[in-house]
C-alpha cells in the first residue's frame, strides 16, 4: 500500500514552472501552454503494467482531449530514450517529459518515500494536475486508478 501523499500545492496555486527535455527531442516549458488546459500526469516508470494502462487510456481518449483544447503531458524520471521507446511501442500521441533529476516531481511534491510489500524506497507518486489556461492549478487527483483515470480527467474538463 502506498504511503499517503501530502501535497504543498493546492487548487488555485500557480503551477510551478519548468523546462525539460521531452520525447521526440527538444525541450518543453509549461509556459509554452499558457492559454490552454494542461493535463500534467506523473507516473513512476515507462513500460510497466500500471503506467502502460494509464498512458494507453490517455492515448485512447486523446481525440476527446484535443477537441476540448487540452494538452496531455506525462512526466516520469525516465530518460528521453526510454520515453521515445514507450511512445513508439504504444503509439502515444502526446509528449512525455524526462524528469531525470526529479526537479519537476519535487516542485510538484510528488517525489517521496513509497512502500511496496514492506520495502521502502523513493519514487514518483501517481498524481495528476489539471492546469488551467491562466497557469493555475484547477484540479488535483491524488488517487489514480490507471485504467479509469483518463475518463475522470476528461469528465473534469
Amino acid at each position: 500500500m502506498a504511503k499517503e501523499i501530502e501535497l504543498k500545492l493546492k487548487v488555485g496555486d500557480i503551477a510551478p514552472k519548468f523546462s525539460v527535455a521531452s520525447s521526440g527531442g527538444g525541450k518543453i516549458s509549461i509556459t509554452d501552454y499558457l492559454g490552454k488546459n494542461v493535463i500534467l500526469y506523473f507516473y513512476p516508470r515507462d513500460d510497466t503494467p500500471g503506467c502502460t494502462k494509464e498512458a494507453c487510456a490517455f492515448r485512447d481518449g486523446f481525440a476527446d482531449f484535443k477537441k476540448r483544447g487540452a494538452v496531455v503531458l506525462g512526466v516520469s524520471p525516465d530518460s528521453v530514450k526510454a520515453h521515445d521507446k514507450f511512445v513508439e511501442k504504444f503509439k502515444l500521441p502526446f509528449t512525455l517529459l524526462a524528469d531525470e533529476d526529479k526537479k519537476i516531481a519535487n516542485a510538484y511534491g510528488v517525489w517521496g518515500e513509497k512502500s511496496f510489500m514492506g520495502r521502502k524506497y523513493l519514487g514518483v507518486f501517481r498524481v495528476t494536475f489539471l492546469i488551467g489556461p491562466d497557469g493555475k492549478i484547477k484540479k488535483i487527483w491524488l488517487t489514480v486508478k490507471p485504467e479509469e483515470h483518463a475518463a475522470e480527467v476528461l469528465a473534469a474538463l
